[in-house]
């Protein structure tokens, strides 16, 4: 048995200002009025970009967090300044004796403490000057994915300029650079503007990083497996770790001092504890596994593989750290990528 069709659905176009009519299950005899003509709607042409409509359209502004006073950055500044007010006073003082002894001791001690001074300026500089470069890579990063994440286009071209002034004084990526002068203001999509930065910047100090970080691995791995102490081990793999991370920086257009590598530490182990430290792909987890039998053998083989697998990955991490740009078109590297040559040459040798 089937139920007879009801009244078929019917759309109403209603002024503003006006309620809705009640529904009713009864169709409606369709009554022709004339109405009278409706002025054309009025177009407004906005000068702005699209892209920038889009990311402001809508969009939350985070509000960071209140925080409260910070006690323990206030507790070591005091600290500090009192430290500082009483190692003056004690080169004053001494000074000051060695005037009362001897007025050619006290022209020397001043002239001494000139210098240290003017050392403890270039020191200073230098540390402050490698700060604001790694800085600005960092804040150069956040910008490109920033524009990535909003389409920018105008954005996507302040980033590549600003890359190109940071590597204009390398004689290497001359060529790469005229490249992208050559492209200039060309309409271009935001992945294909940054894309082609990076394969004609970056390109060549990717392979430079995956180089050194294989470089390092090898290394280590080599020392840990002929080592006799397990202290040898540690303090080689410290060291090659503190170097390698040194020399990603300076690849990528780092300068870092004390204070900057300290930073860089820290940033690359906070991306290891993110990235999960020892996570290592399919391909990966089999060669490792693959060990076990030369690790059976010689229990240093596999230490040292172990070690070796440990300074890529840091490796690694520090490369994304010290990167200008993330990843657009370009293939992030892996651990098999920089280190699998060091655990086929392993397996070989067992």
């Amino acid at each position: 048995m089937t139920t007879p069709p009801g009244p078929r659905p019917r759309a109403f176009r209603l002024p503003s200002g006006e309620p809705a009519p009640a529904a009713s299950s009864e169709p409606r005899q369709e009554t022709r009025t004339e109405a009278p003509p409706k002025p054309k709607p009025e177009v407004r042409f906005v000068e702005e970009p699209f892209e920038i409509v889009e990311a402001a359209d809508r969009v939350p502004v985070p509000v960071a967090p209140r925080r409260g006073p910070p006690w323990l950055a206030i507790f070591f500044s005091a600290l500090g300044s009192l430290v500082a007010i009483g190692i003056g006073l004690s080169l004053e003082r001494l000074v000051a004796d060695l005037f009362a002894t001897a007025p050619w001791l006290g022209w020397v001690a001043l002239a001494l403490l000139a210098l240290a001074g003017v050392a403890l300026a270039a020191i200073v500089g230098r540390e402050a000057l490698g700060v604001w470069r790694e800085r600005k890579i960092e804040a150069l990063r956040e910008r490109a994915l920033a524009a990535l994440t909003a389409r920018d286009h105008t954005a996507a071209q302040g980033v590549v300029q600003e890359l190109r002034g940071l590597y204009a004084d390398r004689p290497a990526l001359a060529a790469g650079i005229k490249r992208l002068d050559a492209v200039g203001d060309a309409i271009l999509d935001v992945d294909d503007r940054l894309g082609l930065a990076e394969g004609e910047l970056l390109g060549t100090l990717d392979r430079q990083a995956k180089a050194a970080i294989a470089q390092a691995a090898s290394q280590v791995s080599a020392v840990t497996a002929l080592s006799p102490r397990a202290i040898v081990d540690v303090a080689f793999v410290v060291y090659s770790a503190a170097r390698l991370l040194r020399r990603i920086a300076a690849i990528y257009g780092g300068r870092p001092g004390l204070l900057g590598f300290l930073r860089l530490a820290r940033a690359a182990f906070a991306h290891l504890t993110v990235t999960g430290g020892m996570a290592v792909g399919e391909g990966m987890l089999h060669q490792v596994l693959g060990l076990g039998l030369a690790a059976r053998v010689s229990a240093k083989l596999g230490e040292g593989v172990l070690n070796g697998l440990m300074t890529a990955r840091f490796g690694l991490a520090a490369i994304a750290v010290c990167r200008p740009l993330p990843f657009v078109r370009a293939t992030p590297p892996t651990v098999n990528d920089v280190a699998g040559q060091l655990f086929r040459g392993n397996a070989e040798e067992t």
